[in-house]
């Protein structure tokens, strides 16, 4: 009979196995909703109604989530709580997907994933700003933090002014040939639209993502029901968004499916990115923590350049890659930052503990964790 140890030694290794393959499918499913989405604006859904059918898909599949799960534990609505969410609703949605499809229909799938990689930069530097997260210039964590939000700042300024030459064609002249399984790709500075622009939505999306981020932590902290303050803010969010596709969208037949392909990339918005990857990567974060997941995600701009390669015959620029490689380095500093961060308040909790009770304890002048904000527990694409 195998030893209790041996036994739990033995469990532990299959459910490592299993996060790092939840990890790896879930940047797969990301990746492949940056595909599909610049697939959906090739095909020509209105960049209005694809976000009303996807947040009504992830409507539907949240609430009877948030409805069983947290019964119980969810706090009662006011008209405070009501108008937070319909705050967070117009910052974390329609901001945030707004300005991700205007970025995607400029750019690329590989530019808009590779940006996407600044936003715990971007939130620490919000964060600083309005005083919730103390920046410790005298300590290792701090100089990495701030040194990780110039790289990331740096990255995204190099890939917005700079695209370069194009390092990598899947087939010469590609403009003039169609091989992708979706049509080919239609980059920025051709047929009327702006890389440059492009990239500043994205920029703009990142900073919306941020400062939902942001201001969600404190909301939590209030509403302790993450799935449902989320079904909330996706209720709100398809709200505005119905609004505004109502006022400026006079094409009746954008609101039809014209093809199963349409069809298919709201489904795989509204579901994949939505639902299911919202509850993998909730299950990620409980079990491996929001570093373990945070750190996966330059794993997906691989995923994103190759499935975008293949599938909308994708070029890659020099100024795309400097700009990527910069915001990866600038990700892992601020997470090495906010690792060490927490590994040197482990250890002054552990002195403090074992001081002598008459020795007075030293005052902590420490703002909240901003754990949940920095690495997000969940993404823009709820």
């Amino acid at each position: 009979m195998a030893e209790p140890g041996s036994k739990r030694m033995w469990c532990s290794i299959p459910e490592r196995l299993q996060l790092h393959g939840a990890m790896l499918a879930l940047q797969f499913g990301y990746a492949g909703f940056h595909v599909v989405s610049r697939a959906a604006l090739n095909m020509g859904i209105s960049k209005l109604v694809f976000p009303v059918y996807r947040n009504i898909i992830a409507l539907l599949l949240l609430l009877p989530f948030a409805y069983f799960i947290e019964k119980k534990d969810r706090p009662a609505i006011s008209w405070n709580f009501t108008f937070q969410f319909f705050l967070l609703a117009l910052i974390g949605i329609t901001a945030n997907q707004g300005f991700y499809l205007l970025g995607l229909d400029n750019t690329s799938p590989t530019f808009a994933s590779a940006i996407q990689n600044s936003v715990p930069a971007i939130t620490f530097l919000m964060a600083a700003i309005f005083g919730i997260e103390k920046v410790r210039w005298n300590r290792r964590d701090g100089m990495a933090k701030v040194a990780g939000t110039i790289f990331c700042v740096a990255g995204a300024t190099v890939i917005t002014l700079y695209k370069g030459p194009t390092i990598y064609s899947p087939v010469p002249h590609l403009q003039d040939t169609s091989i992708s399984l979706f049509g080919s790709l239609e980059l920025g500075d051709a047929n009327g639209k702006s890389w440059t622009l492009g990239c500043i939505y994205l920029i703009g999306h990142c900073l919306s993502w941020s400062a939902w981020l942001v201001m969600q932590a404190p909301v939590l902290k209030k509403y302790p029901a993450r799935l449902s303050v989320t079904s909330y803010t996706c209720f709100f969010g398809l709200i505005q968004f119905l609004v505004i596709a109502l006022i400026f969208e006079r094409d009746a037949q954008a609101w039809v499916f014209h093809s199963g392909g349409e069809a298919f990339t709201i489904l795989y918005a509204g579901v994949v990115a939505s639902g299911i990857a919202f509850a993998v990567q909730i299950w990620c974060i409980d079990r491996g923590g929001p570093v373990f997941v945070a750190v996966y995600q330059p794993v997906q701009t691989l995923v994103v350049a190759i499935m975008s390669s293949i599938a909308l015959g994708e070029q890659f620029y020099l100024g795309g890659i400097i700009g990527a490689v910069l915001i990866v380095v600038g990700l892992y500093l601020v997470l090495w930052g906010k690792s060490e961060e927490k590994k040197l308040q482990k250890e002054q909790l552990t002195i403090v503990s074992s001081a002598p009770e008459h020795v007075p304890r030293p005052t902590s002048h420490s703002k909240a964790s901003l754990t949940q904000p920095l690495l997000p527990s969940s993404t823009e694409n709820v």
